[in-house]
């Protein structure tokens, strides 16, 4: 059994709360946050606690926090026998240097505030310092998930750039097409089929392979007419910097 406290109180930490509390390999001994109402979602008799003072004895101490406050909290435990592990993917081992057992425990996916997701599927990225160390935060991950890797810091940073493409560029992408739709009364629900159909295409398909439209096909005039229905200028000067992105990458005349 291997047991952890958890700091922090946001989407990652409760997500990592709810999939520790149904797995039988796994104890959780506390939840520290810095504000009690935000501790409401813990259950079961768990300890919990609004302060550094009394930490509770655990074998890996997972600091899911922001990436500016890692450093700072890091500091409190720094006389703690476990694994201190951070689950940030631009953060890097160095920032927990005050810990004596530094290590992550990045979970790769989009944690939204009031929903709770199954790690199974989730690559979950581990680093340490030592062998003994890397090998536990390796067991801890695979409670959760059947994708555990070991990356290294440089590794998950570079990781978590093209995360940023794939899935926090796109959904701003989705945020243009539904005010579009909105501006003119269309439903955005007739474009999920198509958004569901794009992503499962690279199931079996590399991401270039899978692009198709009208900039990929160099149609001109009708690029020149989606121009004409956008009036909003950054969507415009969007449409045409993706647009002329796409054209290179195939190798269409700009």
């Amino acid at each position: 059994m291997i047991s952890v406290v958890i700091v922090g109180t946001g989407n990652v930490a409760q997500n990592l709360y709810q999939a520790f509390e149904k797995s039988n390999d796994v104890t959780i001994k506390q939840v520290i946050g810095r504000n009690r109402e935000h501790l409401a979602f813990v259950k079961n008799n768990i300890a919990v606690s609004t302060t550094f003072n009394d930490i509770a004895t655990a074998d890996i101490y997972i600091l899911a926090i922001s990436d500016d406050a890692i450093k700072l909290v890091a500091d409190n435990f720094k006389n703690t026998d476990g694994i201190l592990a951070h689950t940030s993917g631009a953060t890097s081992l160095e920032a927990l240097k005050s810990a004596q057992r530094p290590g992550i425990f990045y979970p790769l996916q989009t944690f939204t505030k009031g929903k709770i997701i199954s790690f199974y599927e989730i690559p979950i990225c581990v680093e340490a310092t030592n062998e003994d160390d890397l090998n536990l935060l390796k067991q801890l991950g695979e409670t959760l998930s059947n994708t555990v890797v070991e990356i290294d810091s440089e590794q998950r940073k570079t990781l978590h750039v093209a995360a940023v493409f794939v899935n926090n560029f796109t959904n701003y992408m989705y945020t243009i097409g539904s005010e579009i739709c909105e501006e003119h009364k269309i439903n955005f629900k007739l474009l999920q089929p198509l958004i569901k159909e794009t992503a499962a295409k690279l199931d079996t398909l590399t991401p270039l392979q899978a692009q198709t439209g009208p900039a990929k096909r160099g149609d001109q005039q009708t690029l020149h007419n989606h121009l004409q229905i956008i009036k909003d200028k950054h969507q415009r000067e969007l449409y045409t910097l993706l647009s002329n992105s796409i054209k290179e990458k195939h190798g269409k005349k700009l």
